[in-house]
C-alpha cells in the first residue's frame, strides 16, 4: 500500500471514530432526557418531583452524570463492535496454520502465482503480507546482481515493511477502549461525589432533612457509582480479549515472515 493510500486511510479514520463519539454522545443525551426522563416514569407526571415509578426514573435520578456515562457506554458498544468485525476480517478465511502451511508448500514447487492467488482468496492481513514478500520473490529469485545473503534480507525487509502497514490497523480504535476503562470509573466517581454533596447538603439543612431529596441524592451517587464500574469493567474485558487476539495474530504474522524467508533461503541454494 503507497503512503498516500495510507494517509487517506488513516484521515477517514479519524473522521469515522470522530463522528461515531459525536453521535454516540447526541443519542445518550437524547436518551436521558427523552426516555428516562419521560413524565410516565414519575408519579403524577412530575418529573422533578415526582417518585420514579421504574427504573427508567431511577436511572433519571442519577443527574447530569448519567447522559455522559450512557454516551460512554454506547462509544464502548460502537467501537468493539467495529474490532470485532474489523479483526475477524483481518484473521481472514479458513486456518492461519493451514494457509501458512500451503503457501510454504506452493513456495517449494516455485508456483509462485498459485500462491499469490492463495493470498487473495485468504484476505486477511497475514496474506496481505505474505502476498507483498511473493511480489518480491521472483524478482529476488532471478537477480543476478545481489549474492544470496543480500536476496534473503531484501526479502525479509519486504516482509516487515508490509507487517509494519498491517499492525496499525490491528490496533486501530483499541485506545478508545483502555481509555474508556478508565475514564468510565472516574466519570461515575465525579457523579458520586456530586450526589453525596447533596445528601449531606440535605441532612445539614435546618429542620428535618426533605425525604425525597435525601433519596435523590442517595440514589444519583449510587447510579453513577454503578454505571461507571460496568463501563470500566466491561471496557476493561473487551480490551484485554481483543489485544490478545491481536498478539496471537501478531505471533502468527511473525511466524509465517520466518517461515517464508525460510523457505525462500531454501531455493536460493539449490
Amino acid at each position: 500500500m503507497s503512503t498516500k493510500g495510507q494517509s487517506i486511510k488513516d484521515v477517514l479514520s479519524s473522521i469515522f471514530a470522530t463522528s461515531v463519539i459525536l453521535i454516540c454522545i447526541a443519542v445518550g443525551f437524547a436518551i436521558f432526557y427523552f426516555v428516562l426522563g419521560d413524565p410516565i416514569n414519575f408519579e403524577g407526571g412530575n418529573v422533578e418531583k415526582g417518585h420514579a415509578l421504574g427504573y427508567l426514573g431511577i436511572v433519571y435520578r442519577g443527574g447530569i452524570i448519567v447522559p455522559i456515562l450512557i454516551s460512554v457506554i454506547l462509544i464502548l458498544i460502537t467501537f468493539s463492535i467495529e474490532r470485532g468485525v474489523s479483526l475477524a476480517k483481518a484473521s481472514g478465511k479458513g486456518r492461519l496454520s493451514a494457509f501458512v502451511g500451503n503457501i510454504r508448500s506452493l513456495l517449494k514447487e516455485d508456483k509462485i502465482e498459485e500462491a499469490i492467488t492463495a493470498c487473495d482468496n485468504q484476505k486477511g492481513s497475514l496474506a496481505n503480507v505474505a502476498k507483498a514478500g511473493l511480489h518480491r520473490y521472483r524478482d529476488l529469485q532471478t537477480d543476478n546482481t545481489l549474492p544470496n545473503d543480500q536476496k534473503v534480507l531484501a526479502f525479509q525487509k519486504e516482509l516487515e515493511e508490509a507487517t509494519a502497514l498491517e499492525l496499525p490497523m490491528l490496533s486501530k480504535n483499541l485506545v478508545v477502549l483502555s481509555t474508556i476503562s478508565s475514564v468510565s470509573v472516574l466519570i461515575g466517581l465525579i457523579g458520586t461525589v456530586l450526589g453525596m454533596i447533596k445528601a449531606f447538603r440535605e441532612l445539614a439543612s435546618a429542620g428535618s432533612p426533605d425525604a425525597l431529596a435525601l433519596s435523590n441524592a442517595i440514589a444519583e451517587a449510587l447510579i453513577n457509582t454503578a454505571f461507571g464500574i460496568t463501563g470500566s469493567t466491561i471496557a476493561l474485558i473487551l480490551y484485554n480479549y481483543y489485544s490478545s487476539k491481536i498478539d496471537a495474530m501478531t505471533f502468527k504474522i511473525d511466524e509465517s515472515n520466518f517461515s517464508l524467508s525460510q523457505t525462500f533461503a531454501s531455493t536460493l541454494k539449490k
